[in-house]
């Protein structure tokens, strides 16, 4: 339901009472701003949080499955691929572990050298996915058609600013 929708009773009551009785000195206009800007519950902002936040596995196996038909692997392609798929999942554990032990953190105020150095940590990782992910890829590379090859230049160059490898 449209919580603009849902407050317009509010403010209606809100109105006569103020207009009829005298009772309630609020505006219109303060009213609906009162009625529109009530915070949700805490626990609906939590379900709000946990279906939005960032979770690195995420539709891994889908983006998985969209590279192999996307490249058009063959049979003979596959132990070159299923390498390039390992290495992006193990991409996803290691950052899957990181984002995890700084969620566990999240509750102690940080200065901001634990600040840079989380910020470093997250570098070193990003890194060590990278040289991990070019080390499985450059066999499948290598053994690609140039049509594949093509398609794969274009997948990776326009997705090189996501990091998700």
């Amino acid at each position: 339901m449209n919580f603009r929708k849902a407050a317009l009773p509010a403010l209606a009551l809100a109105v006569g009472l103020s207009g009829a009785a005298g009772l309630n000195t609020l505006s219109a206009s303060q009213a609906f701003a009162q009625a529109s800007t009530a915070p949700a519950p805490a626990d609906q902002q939590m379900k709000h949080h946990e279906r939005h936040a960032f979770t690195p596995g995420r539709h891994l196996e889908g983006r998985i499955a969209y590279l192999r038909a996307e490249l058009k692997i063959t049979d003979a392609q596959a132990p070159a691929f299923d390498k390039v798929a390992q290495a992006m999942r193990e991409n996803s554990q290691a950052l899957a572990g990181a984002m995890q032990k700084m969620r566990g953190n999240r509750d102690q105020p940080r200065s901001a050298v634990e600040g840079l150095e989380a910020r470093a940590e997250f570098e070193k990782l990003r890194v060590q996915s990278s040289e991990r992910f070019l080390a499985a890829f450059k066999p499948l590379y290598d053994s690609l058609s140039p049509d594949q090859r093509k398609s794969a230049d274009e997948l990776l160059a326009s997705h090189h600013h996501r990091h998700r490898a």
